[in-house]
This record gives C-alpha cells, sequence and structure tokens, in this order.
C-alpha cells in the first residue's frame, strides 16, 4: 500500500510585485455582512500548503482576506482592455475580483489565489462588485466536470455565503450573494497586452513578456512538468512567447470541442496566456452534437457558438500578436500565428482518442475517426457524454463506417468501476437547475456535493489526457 501523499509545504511568491506599479491598483476587499463557508476544496489546497488552515483561518483569508503571511500585502485589481465580442474595449479590468496572493505548488509551479464578488474595485465602473451565490455554485460545477474530462482550467478554490440580497437580470431577484477564490496559475490575460499596447507602454510590455517567460513554462494541457523550448532558435522574446501561448489556446481550443463545452463568452480578456480556461458565465454542455449550439442569450450572432470556438480563440490570438508589435516584427509573429492550426489538430487526434479510450494511430487516421463520431452523433442526436461512455475501447454496438473504423483501433486497458456504471456523468443545464434548487429552497448541499465526488470518480477514470507531443 501506498503511503499518502504529504501535504506541500505553503511557499508564498508574490513575484507579480515586480510590476505593481503599473499592472493593477490596491484595493480593499468588500466588507461582507457575514461568511460562511460552503465550499473549500481541500485537494487543491493541500497542493499549494493551506490544507492545514482551520475553518475559521479558511475564512479569514478566503472570505475576509486577511493577507497570508509572506505574501501581498494588499490585494491588486488587475487592469487589462480587451476585444468583448470582437469590439475593442478599453474601459475593462478587475471590477469584481482582484489577485490577492501568489504562492508555489507541491511541483513548484507558480500559482495565483484570486477573486470574484469580492468588492468593487476603480474598474467596477456601474457594477455592485458582486457575485452570486448561485454563479459560484455554477463556477464548482463548470470547473470540476471540464478537470474531469481533461481541459487546462482553473479550479473553484473556495466559496463563501456573504449575507447580502443581490438584484440580477438573469436571476430571480433577490438572490444571495457569495464571494469566490479561484486558484490558477496566473491572471495575465491577452487583454492585458493589449492595454500596454494602446498606451504604448513598450518597457512595460518587455517587462510583462519576461515575467510570462519566466513564470509559465508549464505545458500546453495538464499532463507534465515541463515545456519544451517553443519557436525557431534565436526567436525574441515576443516571437517565443506567441508561440508558447499559441500551442496552449490550440490545446484549450481541442479540448473544448473534445468536451462538448460551450464556454460562451470568449473576449480576449477572458484568454489567460497560461492556456488555462477560466471566469466562467454563461456556459453548457453539448445536449447533442450540434455546431451552432450558443450558451449565452445575449450572442445573438452565434459568433461563440460551439462549432465557432475555434476560429473565435484563433482570432484572439491574432489579438496578442497585433499587441506584441510593439516589441516585434509582424514576420516572427505571423509564423508563430500560422501553426495554430497544426496544433490544434494534433490536440483534437490526441485527446479524442484519450477520452474514446483508444490508443492514436497517427493525425491522418485519428482525424477520419473523429469525423466518423462526428457524422454518428449528428444523425443519432446523441449527446457526446452518452457517445463517448457507449464507444470507449471500441465497446459499442457502432455500424457501417464508424464501426469499421473502431475496429481498427486498440483499447486502452480501462480497469475503473466506473466504465462499469450505467450512465456517464453529464452536466446539461437541467442538471444544474435541479442541484440548485435544493441550495435555494432549504439550504441542502447534499446534491452539490454528491455531484462534485462523482465528478472527481469520473476524472480518476479518465486519467490525466497525455500531454503534446515533446512535453515531458
Amino acid at each position: 500500500m501506498q503511503p499518502a501523499p504529504q501535504d506541500a509545504i505553503y511557499r508564498p511568491a508574490p513575484r507579480i510585485l515586480d510590476l505593481a506599479s503599473w499592472i493593477g491598483d490596491p484595493v480593499a476587499p468588500a466588507d461582507f455582512p457575514e461568511t460562511k463557508l460552503r465550499f473549500r476544496n481541500q485537494r487543491a489546497a493541500t497542493e499549494v500548503g493551506l490544507a492545514g488552515l482551520s475553518d475559521a483561518e479558511w475564512i479569514s483569508h478566503m472570505g475576509r482576506f486577511t493577507p497570508l503571511e509572506g505574501n501581498l500585502p494588499q490585494p491588486l485589481a488587475l487592469r487589462y482592455h480587451g476585444h468583448q465580442f470582437q469590439v475593442y474595449n478599453p474601459d475593462l479590468g478587475d471590477g469584481r475580483g482582484f489577485l490577492y496572493a501568489q504562492l508555489l505548488d507541491d511541483r513548484g509551479r507558480l500559482m495565483d489565489l484570486g477573486t470574484k464578488g469580492s468588492g468593487q474595485t476603480p474598474w467596477s465602473r456601474q457594477g455592485d462588485g458582486r457575485l452570486t451565490l448561485k454563479g459560484a455554485m455554477r463556477e464548482i460545477l463548470a470547473t470540476e466536470m471540464l478537470g474531469a474530462l481533461g481541459v487546462n482550467t482553473s479550479r473553484t478554490f473556495s466559496v463563501i455565503e456573504t449575507g447580502e440580497a443581490l438584484w440580477r437580470g438573469d436571476e430571480p431577484s433577490p438572490t444571495r450573494s457569495a464571494v469566490m477564490v479561484r486558484l490558477s496559475h496566473g491572471h495575465i490575460r491577452m487583454g492585458t497586452f493589449q492595454r500596454l499596447a494602446t498606451l504604448g507602454e513598450a518597457d512595460n510590455m518587455a517587462a510583462l513578456v519576461g515575467y510570462c517567460l519566466g513564470n509559465f513554462p508549464g505545458p500546453a494541457g495538464p499532463g507534465g512538468d515541463k515545456e519544451r523550448p517553443a519557436g525557431p532558435e534565436g526567436a525574441s522574446p515576443a516571437a517565443r512567447l506567441l508561440h508558447q501561448v499559441v500551442e496552449r489556446m490550440a490545446d484549450m481550443a481541442a479540448s473544448y470541442i473534445v468536451a462538448g463545452f460551450v464556454h460562451g463568452v470568449l473576449n480576449t480578456d477572458n484568454m489567460n496566456v497560461t492556456g488555462e480556461s477560466f471566469d466562467y458565465g454563461p456556459w453548457r454542455w453539448l445536449p447533442r452534437w450540434d455546431p451552432a449550439f450558443t450558451a449565452a442569450y445575449f450572442d445573438s450572432s452565434g459568433l461563440y457558438a460551439f462549432g465557432r470556438q475555434v476560429q473565435a480563440i484563433h482570432w484572439n490570438c491574432g489579438q496578442l500578436a497585433v499587441a506584441l508589435r510593439t516589441l516585434e516584427e509582424a514576420p516572427p509573429l505571423i509564423a508563430a500565428l500560422n501553426t495554430f492550426e497544426e496544433h490544434y489538430h494534433a490536440a483534437m487526434a490526441r485527446r479524442w482518442c484519450w477520452r474514446l479510450g483508444v490508443i492514436p494511430r497517427g493525425i491522418a487516421e485519428d482525424t477520419a475517426l473523429i469525423g466518423q463520431c462526428e457524422q454518428a452523433m449528428a444523425e443519432s442526436g446523441e449527446g457526446p457524454d452518452a457517445f463517448f461512455f457507449r464507444h470507449r475501447g471500441g465497446r459499442g454496438h457502432a455500424s457501417g463506417a464508424l464501426s469499421e473504423a473502431l475496429a481498427a483501433y486498440e483499447p486502452v486497458a480501462d480497469t475503473h468501476p466506473y466504465w462499469d456504471d450505467p450512465a456517464p456523468q453529464s452536466m446539461l443545464i437541467e442538471e444544474v437547475e435541479a442541484i440548485w434548487a435544493p441550495i435555494a429552497e432549504g439550504d441542502d448541499w447534499s446534491l452539490l456535493e454528491a455531484k462534485i465526488a462523482a465528478l472527481r470518480r469520473m476524472g480518476e477514470a479518465h486519467g490525466a489526457p497525455p500531454p503534446p507531443a515533446g512535453h515531458g
């Protein structure tokens, strides 16, 4: 029997302070009328040395934002611009959140603790700086489901109910309030670079590029610890960074498609250059395979529909390239952008075979298999969760071209009892509402707790997706 993993030691690493004079504004958290701990991600806390906090200490740090020892003396509301539905908006920034702390995880990687719903900042505009409890619950579900499906995502670290009555147009009001903390590898957005380019701050842009290259060496996906050098030998820092970001974003785009996930708001201020998916608002999972399916009711043109997400993410990479023209000529940046398609197809093949439970055979064969699977789902109306589960390792009763394609693949060895369940885990909107109803009506959190446990069990069954070729 293997010994249980040891908790990481808390290691503060407030490296953002080197950029603090221009990347953000010191702010104070809201003084909430109450703080009730509703969700504590003990698994994530173990990785960053905070698992030993008592509940009272947890609430002090994650609800009242008492500074962690040796960390940021005051939260920073980060400054950025961004394209929102491909229209440039310079009036952005952290309007209801801030960067609270930075620390190293058990593998020595820099991690951020950032907030949502922590109060007003200089960038709140007309907003109240708050988060609804239902919104926080939805983010727990999104991050747990995505993590179980191998998506490189921020993780919901803490949710604390804060005792305020909020009015929202998209929820029955008044509704309950919360403050959420997320754990991620960074909070540097494409829009952070866009702001510096718009303001002509070349020195700060160079410093930001250096910060990212020095602190975000992780892989494009969740597997592995190291990343091979990106870009041609002798490339400038700006070009090297863009090569890395393009590869990460191509992998993120593929991970959305394989997961059957629709983010809903793929603006450049929601694009983290670490390649992590984050900031979950009107998300949805596909009820059936439909490229036109949209998540946000306000996405009237379908710009961020399921089947257009890859194009949108690539377009966003182009906006980062435009910003990096502050430091680099166009040709090396264009060369980096042109690698997106190759990285995307490689990631799709790798991730599709991983979720289907078969051993990849090569890009051409795997791409053909993907096409057969998509056609089968489109014709049958079966959702991706059910499809992947039913055909895991080629065990389903496929017919025609799909049967022939699957027969050529060797299955992986599946020993986890999850694969013997009568049905797969899923996350359709009806279940989200069913989980919320007992919380809203009777403060009963048992369905949410059970769902989190079930999703983590599914994640154990899948294991981590294979990293890109060349990544350790």
